[in-house]
C-alpha cells in the first residue's frame, strides 16, 4: 500500500513515499486501539529486541517516511509537537513535544508562534534553540535530503529557487527572534499546521549538521535514544542518550536501557520465534504475523500476548473514470455493488486481519461517517449494467502485484465480476515498481488495488491527495480514478479555508459520502494487524498514529534482566 498524503490547503502534488501498510518491511507492530496481554506497566531497565522482516528506509528523518520508520523516530528525535501515547484516539491526539504548547495562530493561521520548553539538548549536551528547529526544518527544502515527508515544502514559505541551509543559508521566512521563539510564516493558511508538525521532516538539529547523508549513518538524537551501533540491513542498537530529560517530555516512557534490532530475517521465522518465546525472544517484539499463523495464536497462553486492531488504512479498487466504459457512472456503481467484501476479506486472511471496507476514510479517522453505500447485490449491479446498456458485459485489466494476498484480492473480485459478465483480466506488476506504473496516468489500465494510509488522523490528508482533480500529474500521481469534478474541487477548498479543525473533519466526513456518489473507487478493506509479543514484555500498545504498530516510546519489559 501506499502512504500519501497532499494538503487539502495547499493544491500542489508531492512526491511522496511508499510504505508497505500494515506490514512490509520495518513496521514493528501494526494497528491501532486493539489491545492484548501486553499492556501493564513497564519495569525501568532491559532491553527490548525487536524482530523484522527488513531495515528502516533511512535514519535522516528528512528521507524517511513511512508508518513503520516514523514509529522509530520517535527513540531519537523529538519535535515541536508529537502524537500522544495511548490506545485508540489517545494514540491520534496531537501534544506539546519540545515546545511548551500546540502554537499560536495569528493572521488567520498563515503564521504560527511557538516557545521551546527549559533544558532541552542534544545528544552531545548542545542546546535545542529557536535556531536548531529553523535549520532542522529548512532541511526539508535540500535537494538531495529532503526526499520523505512534503509538509515543510508545501506549507513553509520559501523563496521558489531556495535549495535547503547548506546551498542557501537560513530560510528568512522562519523567525527567530530569541533563542526559545520560532515564527512560522505559511504560504496559506494552515489551521492544522500543529498536525502537520507531528511529520519527521520537521525534526530539529544543531545548525550545518547532517550534509549529505551524514544522519543515515549517525543520526544527532534529541530523544531518549541515541544510536550505538547500525549495519544497515543488519542490526541497529540504541542505548540511552544522557543529556534528555525525562521531565522535559510527556510522551516518551523510555523505560528500557536500549533497544537492539535485527533486520532480514525470514517471516515465517520471525513468526515462530515469537510464538515459542524462548529465551531473549520473550523480551522481542514484531511486525504483523502472517495470515497463516493467525489461527495458532488462539491458545489461551498465546492470546494473552496478542494484539490486535485497525491498521488505519483502506485497501481499495481504483477505477479509472477516463476509460471506456468506466467513464459512466452507472458502470462503477455496479461494480461497486457486485464486490463480495465478504470474499476479498477472506483473501485477505479472514476476520482477523481484515474488515469489509464501505466508505473511503477508515474509522480511525476523525470526523468519519459510517455509510454504506454500495452494499453486496448482485441484481442491484445487473440493473444498473442494463440501464448503461452493458447487460452483455465488458472486459477490464485490473493492476496488482504479484504478492499472495494481493493476488488472492484480485482472484476475488475476478469471481464476483464475473457474475455480471464482466470480465477481468489481472495484470502483475512486479512490486518494485508497481507504484511508479499506477502514478503514471499514461501507463494505467483500468483498475488497481491499491491502498492509502493517512499522515494523521484527518481527512486532510486522505480525500484531497485521491480526489482533488487539479492534483493530477503525469508522474507520481496519486488521484488513480483520474476525477476533475468542479463540485468536489470547490468543497475542498471550502474545508481547507475552515479554522475550526473539527469542522474541517467533520465536512471531510460527509465529503466522503460526496465523492462516493460518484463511485471513483471500491473501498475494499480496512486491513487489521495481528502481532504476538515476548511474554516479558510490558506496557505494548497499537499506535493509530503509526500505522497500529506497537508504540515504541511506551513499550519495555515486566522484568528486566540486569
Amino acid at each position: 500500500m501506499r502512504r500519501k498524503a497532499a494538503l487539502a490547503s495547499v493544491t500542489m502534488t508531492a512526491a511522496l513515499a511508499l510504505t508497505a501498510c500494515g506490514g512490509g518491511g520495518a513496521a514493528a507492530p501494526t494497528t491501532g486501539g486493539g489491545q492484548g496481554g501486553a499492556a501493564s506497566e513497564a519495569a525501568t531497565g532491559g532491553t527490548v529486541r525487536v524482530l523484522l522482516n527488513a531495515g528502516y528506509s533511512h535514519l535522516d528523518p528528512a528521507r524517511g517516511w513511512d508508518g513503520g520508520v516514523n514509529n522509530f523516530y520517535r527513540l531519537i528525535y523529538r519535535g515541536l509537537t508529537t502524537f500522544g501515547s495511548g490506545p485508540g484516539e489517545e494514540s491520534t491526539k496531537v501534544v506539546p513535544d519540545l515546545a511548551t504548547d500546540t502554537g499560536t495562530p495569528s493572521d488567520d493561521a498563515k503564521t504560527w508562534t511557538f516557545t521551546l520548553k527549559d533544558n532541552l539538548f542534544f545528544e552531545d549536551g548542545t542546546p535545542i534553540t529557536s535556531e536548531a528547529v529553523k535549520f532542522g526544518f529548512s532541511r526539508s527544502f535540500d535537494p538531495e535530503a529532503g526526499i520523505g515527508s512534503p509538509y515543510g515544502r508545501l506549507l513553509l514559505d520559501a523563496p521558489k529557487d531556495y535549495q535547503g541551509p547548506y546551498e542557501d543559508g537560513d530560510l528568512d521566512t522562519i523567525e527567530t527572534p530569541d533563542d526559545k521563539t520560532i515564527v512560522f510564516h505559511l504560504k496559506k493558511p494552515y489551521p492544522d499546521f500543529p498536525s502537520a508538525l507531528t511529520q519527521p521532516n520537521f525534526t530539529p538539529f544543531p545548525k550545518g549538521t547532517g550534509a549529505g547523508a551524514a544522519f543515515d549513518t549517525k543520526p544527532i538524537a534529541s530523544g531518549p535514544y541515541k544510536l550505538e551501533s547500525y549495519r544497515r540491513g543488519a542490526s541497529l542498537r540504541l542505548v540511552r542518550n544522557p543529556h534528555w530529560k525525562a521531565e522535559t517530555d510527556t510522551v516518551r516512557k523510555a523505560k528500557p536501557d536500549a533497544f537492539e534490532f535485527t533486520f532480514g530475517l525470514d517471516a515465517a521465522t520471525i513468526d515462530e520465534r515469537m510464538l515459542a518465546g524462548q529465551g531473549a525472544d520473550a523480551d522481542a517484539i514484531t511486525g504483523i504475523i502472517q495470515a497463516a499463523t493467525v489461527a495458532r495464536v488462539q491458545t489461551p497462553q498465546i492470546k494473552s500476548r496478542t494484539l490486535s486492531g485497525l491498521t488505519g488504512c483502506t485497501t481499495y479498487m481504483s477505477l479509472n473514470m477516463t476509460k471506456k466504459n468506466l467513464d459512466d457512472v452507472r458502470v462503477r456503481q455496479a461494480i461497486n455493488h457486485a464486490v463480495n467484501k465478504d470474499t476479498v476479506v477472506a483473501a485477505m486472511g479472514g476476520s482477523m486481519l481484515a474488515a469489509k471496507g464501505t466508505s473511503i476514510q477508515p474509522p480511525t479517522v476523525k470526523g468519519r461517517v459510517d455509510h454504506d453505500p454500495y452494499p453486496y447485490n448482485v441484481e442491484a449491479a445487473k440493473k444498473l449494467l442494463a440501464e448503461a446498456g452493458l447487460s452483455g458485459g465488458f472486459s477490464l485489466t485490473l493492476d496488482t502485484r504479484p504478492v499472495p494476498k494481493m493476488q488472492a484480492v484480485a482472484v476475488a473480485i475476478q469471481e464476483a465480476l464475473k457474475q455480471v459478465n464482466i470480465d477481468v483480466k489481472i495484470n502483475n506488476i512486479d512490486t518494485s515498481t508497481f507504484y511508479e506504473v499506477i502514478g503514471t496516468p499514461a501507463q494505467q489500465h483500468d483498475a488497481a488495488i491499491t491502498g492509502w494510509c493517512p499522515d494523521w488522523a484527518s481527512g486532510t490528508t486522505f480525500l484531497p491527495p485521491l480526489f482533488d482533480g487539479r492534483n493530477i500529474t503525469a508522474k507520481g500521481n496519486q488521484n488513480l480514478a483520474q476525477i476533475n469534478d468542479k463540485e468536489i474541487n470547490a468543497r475542498i477548498d471550502e474545508i481547507a479555508a475552515m479554522q475550526d479543525v473539527e469542522a474541517a473533519n467533520a465536512a471531510y466526513g460527509e465529503l466522503d459520502k460526496q465523492i462516493m456518489e460518484r463511485a471513483p473507487m471500491v473501498p475494499l478493506a480496512y486491513e487489521k494487524v495481528v502481532t504476538v509479543t515476548g511474554a516479558n514484555v510490558a506496557g505494548a500498545i497499537l499506535s493509530n498514529a503509526y500505522s497500529g504498530g506497537i508504540d515504541l516510546v511506551s513499550v519495555g519489559l515486566a522484568k528486566p534482566s540486569k
